[in-house]
């Protein structure tokens, strides 16, 4: 079946052995009718334009789309009073029309960041009709992490702003993974287990995303019961909201973990304990995993999707992740075979017309063990196209091409980009910019779609502009081109400062051509040692240029929100790579046993750069720990509850765990975090090198390791409270930093080795 869009044949038109999934969604209605969609859009459009929405026409019309891929078309009716008429497909569609007509003939920008929406008067009028279809027939949107690295404390009003977002990104199909753990307790207790019992297998709010997938258990919980009634509040509006704009939910699936409970209830379940995961022991990790052919495995996956079907409805598209970074029980391809039979099974028992979609991060996490016959295997237990896999690093370790496109399943090319939600100015933006289109001319090529996977989000905004505008795309951008409009719109007017900033970006921190999976390990947010990366993957001296390009820009563009936090994080980024020359400097000094020029460094870094650097975080409300801190407090209902949250987040940003087990992976650069948390490891650790000079005894690692331990550990149980309002002026301390480092900096830079 070749699905056709206009004229021309529709990208999925060599779907061969993706058939089955085609046929079915031909057959499935969008669960929001016309009318609701258009409703939704409109209300979408008052909310982001107030009164000036009345002159935008917004409808929905499935019949333009021909029963593939969505499409919109713009243009501007005679009547005088409607600026520009908007029809989609969908009312994803037709706000994605909606926004490329502000973005592109409004001069408007919308991002995590803020809004630049400053509307000309009167809107301009198209001279000719726009019409965009989208090349494949998925926008897909969110991480499996992403729910504790960002989402964990949302509210229905951050959810709603989100929510806008992806509409107005083109986003059709999103999880909705709220509130599920209240229908497993429903399960669990209706299974016979109690609350102790249930109360040990869930963790605390920050860490859900690893109990759900299997890694974790118990760790920093128990839910309290209010948690379970707010977030069932919140998944009914979330799923009422995504599918009135048209969008696709997917719901959550039985992977066949289960509680140790189980086992004394049913003593004579198949259940093995499977390995620990990551660096935790079997206290908190080591869950067990129901064999493929026990009843039970049937029995409780379909009675957990049948309960949560009957409390959210359904749009038939489940995700189930059964051994994400985990090694399963048995290399064998009928052992896998069996356990994606049985997944699936448990889904099909509940919802005949099921799909799964199924992170693919296993594959490439794990190759030595995936292996061709293993893949094939796992995948293949599905029937082809009711399976979708996400090719989750497909910018930087496609799984496709070695799979031959995952073995006929349909796949979703994805940008993974970010890891934890760390802060740092990163990208591949070549690699982006050419793979979706490189995969669908991929030989048999079953790609459906592309999709935005970070870890975290609220960063790096740049990069997920040009992948949302690439999912409407028929052949790649012009990159420098397309950045210089970029800032434009981003900032409100032109400038040619700001846009010689950002081309220099282009090029250097969002151009890695490599796989760059240490651009979150920069020493200023790792544990201090003498064997620390301070490698880079692009020219430092570009970040300062476009440090001093923005500065220069700043009395023209000052007033710009957008461009305050960009000042923000590229003096951020600048300052993160000062603390690695300092470190490099204290370093040469201690192996060189020079006292006075460790003592320099040292005392530069500790009490000039790093106070400085919370200082220019402290100044913007969105580089604020006290804004996370302060939101995982408001999540609560109790102090005791309060309590709890807040020592969830502060652990997830530092710890990760009891005893530092994933130490610093989730690192944020905020203020208070900066001056607080890693400057007091910098002045244990310069003054470890110090004292071991002036004593003569060498340096021993894992001393220090136990000492920093304490500060770290101090920190999160320290009770401080911060701030979540800004104080300071961004534009001073930004050119008090400059001009105290930047000349020191450039030379250092230009003179490093390429």
């Amino acid at each position: 079946m070749a699905v056709r869009r206009g004229p021309e044949p529709g990208p999925e038109a060599g779907l061969g052995l993706a058939l089955p999934l085609l046929l079915l969604l031909a057959a499935t209605p969008t669960r929001a009718g016309d009318a609701r969609q258009e409703e939704a859009v409109r209300a979408l459009a008052r909310r982001l334009l107030g009164p000036r929405a009345a002159a935008v026409s917004l409808s929905v019309e499935p019949a333009l789309a021909a029963g593939g891929p969505d499409i919109y078309r713009l243009w501007s009716p005679p009547d005088a009073a409607v600026a520009v008429a908007v029809t989609g497909s969908s009312g994803v569609a037709a706000a994605a029309g909606l926004y490329r007509y502000l973005r592109d003939f409004c001069g408007c920008h919308l991002s995590w960041s803020g809004a630049q929406l400053r509307l000309p008067d009167p809107l301009p009028r198209l001279r000719a009709e726009i019409r965009a279809a989208a090349p494949g027939r998925y926008r897909y949107y969110q991480n499996v992490c992403a729910q504790s690295y960002s989402f964990a404390w949302w509210d229905w009003a951050r959810w709603e702003r989100e929510i806008d977002w992806m509409a107005l990104s083109g986003i059709n199909l999103a999880p909705a993974f709220a509130g599920q753990e209240a229908v497993w307790q429903r399960v669990y207790r209706n299974l016979g287990l109690n609350q102790s019992e249930i109360d040990k297998y869930f963790t605390g709010p920050a860490f859900l995303a690893w109990n759900r997938m299997g890694n974790l258990r118990r760790w920093a919980g128990p839910l309290p019961p209010t948690w379970h009634l707010k977030q069932l509040y919140l998944q009914y509006r979330i799923v009422e909201r995504m599918r009135s704009l048209g969008m696709t939910t997917v719901l959550p699936a039985f992977a066949g973990h289960v509680p140790e409970g189980i086992l004394r209830v049913f003593p004579r379940v198949n259940a093995t304990r499977l390995g620990h995961w990551s660096h935790f022991d079997c206290t908190y990790s080591c869950i067990y995993l129901l064999d493929p052919e026990d009843p039970m495995f049937q029995m409780i996956g379909t009675l957990f999707l049948k309960e949560l079907i009957k409390e959210f409805g359904t749009d038939h598209v489940y995700s189930a992740d059964t051994f994400n970074e985990m090694t399963p029980l048995s290399s064998d391809p009928a052992y896998l075979s069996r356990v994606s039979s049985a997944v699936f099974s448990s889904m099909t028992g509940a919802d005949p017309k099921a799909l799964w979609l199924m992170q693919g991060w296993l594959f490439q996490h794990q190759p030595d063990f995936w292996q061709p016959a293993q893949v094939r295997a796992l995948l293949h237990g599905v029937p082809l196209g009711r399976m979708i896999v996400l090719d989750l690093f497909a910018e930087s370790k496609p799984v496709y091409q070695w799979t031959e496109s995952f073995y006929g399943q349909p796949f979703i090319w994805c940008m993974l980009h970010n890891f934890g939600g760390n802060h740092g100015l990163f990208g591949t933006v070549e690699a982006i910019n050419h793979g979706p289109f490189a995969a669908r001319r991929f030989p048999n090529s079953t790609m459906v779609g592309t999709g935005l996977v970070p870890e975290g989000i609220e960063q790096n905004d740049v990069v997920y502009e040009l992948m949302n505008e690439l999912g409407w795309r028929q052949e790649p951008l012009d990159l420098p081109s397309w950045v210089t409009r970029y800032a434009e719109r981003r900032y409100g007017a032109p400038n040619a400062a700001a846009a010689g900033a950002w081309r220099l970006l282009l090029r250097s921190v969002y151009n890695c051509t490599g796989v760059c999976v240490n651009h979150n390990r920069s020493p200023l947010v790792r544990r201090p040692s003498l064997r620390m990366d301070t490698e880079l993957w692009y020219n430092a001296s570009d970040v300062y240029e476009a440090w001093r390009l923005l500065l220069s820009a700043g009395a023209e563009l000052g007033s710009s929100p957008t461009f305050l936090y960009d000042l923000v994080d590229v003096t951020r980024q600048a300052a993160q790579q000062l603390v690695s020359d300092y470190y490099l400097s204290i370093r040469q000094a201690f192996q060189s046993h020079a006292l006075p020029e460790l003592l320099t460094a040292g005392g530069v870094l500790v009490y000039d750069l790093l106070p400085e650097l919370d200082s220019l975080l402290s100044s913007h409300s969105l580089f604020l720990l006290g804004r996370w801190l302060e939101s995982a407090r408001a999540a609560a209902t109790s102090d005791r509850e309060a309590e709890q949250y807040e020592l969830n987040a502060r652990n997830q940003v530092t710890l990760w765990g009891p005893s530092g087990n994933i130490l610093d992976y989730a690192n944020k650069q905020l203020g208070g975090l900066v001056l607080d948390y890693y400057a007091v490891r910098w002045s244990l650790f310069v003054s470890a090198l110090v004292e071991s000079l002036n004593s003569g005894r060498p340096f021993h690692q894992d001393q220090f390791n136990q000492a920093v331990f304490q500060v770290e550990r101090g920190f999160i149980y320290n009770k401080k409270r911060y701030p979540a309002v800004p104080a300071g002026d961004t534009m001073e301390i930004s050119r008090k930093l400059f001009l105290k480092y930047y000349p020191s900096a450039l030379r250092r830079s230009l003179a490093a080795p390429a």
